[in-house]
């Protein structure tokens, strides 16, 4: 693989539409940062994808600076680039405010809100220098309120930082897209709401399609969602 060939960082690439992701741009010859608090299954995964040369796993906490910052850095260290970075990483709760504990909320929201924020913060100098493309994971459930879910309320916050993100970075190249699935069949849902969801693959090609626009075109938000799905 060449060293000019675009590298992406994925947060939350162990499960699900990052792993699905991660395997389909790995096959357009993307190099990835794999990042997640799983590391045994990003071992595995990177190791699938042909190993250092083409994929590196980083052990990351999405809401820990610290860990950011590394990952960041082994992209920059280990691939000497950085084309394309996708704050993915994410988790649901119990559609009640009675629901959960208030431990699991807390964790919620520093992860889909905050973690998000410092996936930004932490790779935005190097996509500056690439000229390069910040992806964000919204949802369905951030574009209209869902009856009891705080899940929606962060969803809404992670969409709202995708637009004034943008409007940060107008004249510097960057480009912004939020992709925002409907229901998928992943491990966020022990019971998957629907006898027809999306598949990981159906989202990865929606990242895909906002990545390979050429550089004047930003695709800002792709809603892609079930056939079947009302909501």
């Amino acid at each position: 693989m060449s060293d000019s060939s675009p590298v992406i960082l994925i947060t939350g690439a162990s499960t699900g539409i990052g792993a699905a992701t991660a395997r389909m741009l790995a096959g357009e010859g993307w190099r990835l940062v794999l990042a997640a608090r799983s590391i045994d299954k990003l071992d595995e995964l990177a190791s699938e994808l042909g190993g250092s040369d083409h994929a590196v796993a980083v052990e990351c906490d999405v809401t820990e600076w610290a860990d950011q910052q590394a990952a960041v850095t082994v992209a920059l260290e280990h691939f000497g680039r950085l084309d394309a970075a996708w704050a993915n990483a994410g988790f649901g709760a119990e559609r009640s405010f009675l629901g959960d504990s208030v431990e699991h909320w807390r964790a919620m929201i520093l992860t889909n809100v905050y973690g998000a924020a410092l996936t930004i913060r932490a790779t935005l100098p190097g996509l500056k220098e690439t000229k390069g493309h910040l992806l964000l994971t919204g949802s369905i459930a951030g574009r209209r309120a869902i009856p009891g879910s705080l899940y929606s309320s962060t969803k809404h916050a992670v969409h709202a930082m995708a637009e004034s993100l943008r409007q940060e970075l107008d004249g510097t190249g960057v480009r912004v897209t939020i992709i925002a699935p409907g229901i998928v069949d992943t491990p966020f849902f022990e019971n998957v709401p629907l006898d027809a969801p999306l598949e990981p693959d159906d989202v990865a090609r929606a990242v895909l399609f906002a990545l390979s626009q050429p550089p004047h075109v930003d695709v800002n938000e792709i809603l892609v969602r079930p056939t079947a799905q009302p909501m």
